[in-house]
């Protein structure tokens, strides 16, 4: 862990209490947060969150991010629309663990309608903490940014 990392944040209306209290975990832990909203719980629409953290993350300004919604799945819709981005819809430690060791994950997308807040510290911690494991893993990694059958 780099504890000046900067990670952006973001969700939708659905996840705005889970981002405000992940936000806080994340500055406890050291890392510089980045809000890029919503400010608040009112009805919202998630491209408008997902995208500016997706090209944070694709562009390089940015290592990892978090991305939150109500099922989780039109965030990383969006996200994953760019290159260099693998976001990942994550419901659990294990599935955490998994996003980032066998598919380096950059992208921790939590579906806050579907996991308690003590459940998505706990799989933030671990998306955090767990490395790429490389090896076989980054040869099917570099293979997603190609085209079927090219070298």
């Amino acid at each position: 862990m780099n504890p000046r990392e900067r990670i952006p944040i973001a969700a939708d209306h659905a996840g705005f209490e889970m981002k405000e209290k992940l936000e806080r975990v994340l500055e406890e832990l050291g890392y510089d947060v980045k809000d890029l909203g919503t400010d608040t719980a009112d009805s919202s629409d998630y491209p408008d969150f997902a995208h500016p953290l997706a090209q944070e993350i694709s562009s390089g300004e940015a290592k990892r991010g978090v991305l939150l919604c109500g099922t989780g799945l039109g965030m990383s819709y969006v996200a994953n629309r760019y290159p260099g981005v693998r976001a990942a819809v994550v419901w659990s430690r294990d599935i955490a663990e998994l996003s980032r060791r066998h598919n380096d994950a950059n992208i921790l997308v939590l579906p806050s309608r579907c996991i308690s807040d003590e459940e998505s510290v706990a799989i933030l911690k671990t998306w955090l903490d767990t490395p790429f494991e490389g090896g076989r893993h980054e040869r099917r990694v570099d293979k997603i940014e190609r085209p079927a059958g090219t070298a």
